[in-house]
């Protein structure tokens, strides 16, 4: 059956909430997923098993201890809320540490790049994911910065169709499923599956 499951995957392979784990016609959903429209997405930041003996996926949860993000740790989160002047981000890791639930942190478009930028839209969208600085924090509301060449979105999803974009020239990134070419903000290790 061609294109049937979103992506084959392993077991062990570090999953986000929301990504593609199966479909329900191969698999029983089981801890740490969820089922929308016949497709089985991860809960939870994890650990994906993927028991083909059983026919059943789970997802174990990374998190062992409690992190709070402090001025000057590096962060990585999932930008939720998009706006000209401002990026709100859920951060769901502060340094090498996954969290069970996720802090609220915000980027100013004066924080994201050595040069001046214009809008938010070319820095990044809602669902990318990440990697910034904090630069300050006020009433659990951390203020982020991606001025730095190792800072900014380290994936970037298509707005037209969902898939992964495909670095393509400076800063320029492409759809591989259907062309659509988006600018972002990247880090320099865009797509190379550090997160």
């Amino acid at each position: 059956m061609m294109g049937s499951h979103p992506q084959k995957r392993d077991s062990g392979q570090i999953v986000l909430p929301g990504e593609p784990l199966g479909v329900i016609e191969e698999f029983i959903p089981d801890i740490g997923t969820y089922v929308k429209d016949g497709v089985i997405y991860s809960k939870v930041i994890g650990r994906a098993l993927i028991d083909y003996f059983n026919k059943r996926v789970s997802v174990f949860p990374l998190v062992r201890s409690t992190r709070v993000p402090k001025t000057g740790t590096i962060v990585v989160g999932q930008t939720s809320n998009v706006q000209t002047q401002m990026a709100s981000l859920r951060i769901f890791k502060v340094g090498k540490h996954f969290l069970s639930g996720f802090f609220t942190g915000l980027l100013h478009v004066a924080d994201v790049h050595l040069r001046f930028v214009d809008s938010m839209f070319d820095v990044c969208k809602p669902g990318d994911i990440v990697r910034a600085r904090v630069i300050s924090e006020q009433n659990r509301t951390y203020h982020l910065t991606t001025k730095d060449k190792s800072l900014g979105v380290i994936y970037a999803f298509c707005s037209q169709c969902g898939d992964v974009l495909q670095l393509r020239g400076r800063g320029g990134l492409q759809c591989p499923r259907c062309g659509n070419v988006e600018k972002r903000k990247t880090a320099i290790d865009y797509g190379k599956g550090i997160i």
